[in-house]
């Protein structure tokens, strides 16, 4: 069994989620011991929520599941990449394919993403 290092960061890794087909980086969260084992167990992306203290299945309120294609672990055994296919379009909870969807433009940030879906529609 692959053994992440959890240790370093209080209990929690860096998962970055990046599209397996286009390499485009969708979004950053946390995973802890049993979201890393419920990842592989379920073959979909499982996090940690830092706000609300508990494991976060990936699009369980909105529909957006990352499927997993293959992971990734760095050199330190401190941080994985998922490579996901993004099952409903959007990564974001505000609505954009990527979380990553303003760009650094001189000292203001600009929009270059566009939204998949309004997010009062789909959390109330």
């Amino acid at each position: 069994m692959i053994k992440l290092d959890f240790d370093k960061g209080d209990g929690l890794i860096p998962a970055i989620a990046q599209d397996w087909s286009t390499g485009e980086i969708l979004m950053l969260a946390y995973i802890n011991r049993e979201s890393w084992q419920e990842t592989l167990k379920s073959g979909c992306a499982v996090y940690w929520s830092r706000s609300r203290s508990k494991l976060w299945k990936k699009g369980e309120s909105s529909g957006n599941v990352q499927k997993i294609h293959e992971i990734l672990v760095d050199c330190d055994n401190d941080t994985v990449v998922f490579k996901v296919e993004q099952l409903g379009g959007a990564a974001c909870h505000l609505g954009y394919r990527s979380c990553f969807f303003r760009k650094l433009d001189g000292n203001r940030l600009v929009e270059i993403g566009e939204k998949v879906f309004n997010p009062e529609e789909v959390y109330g």
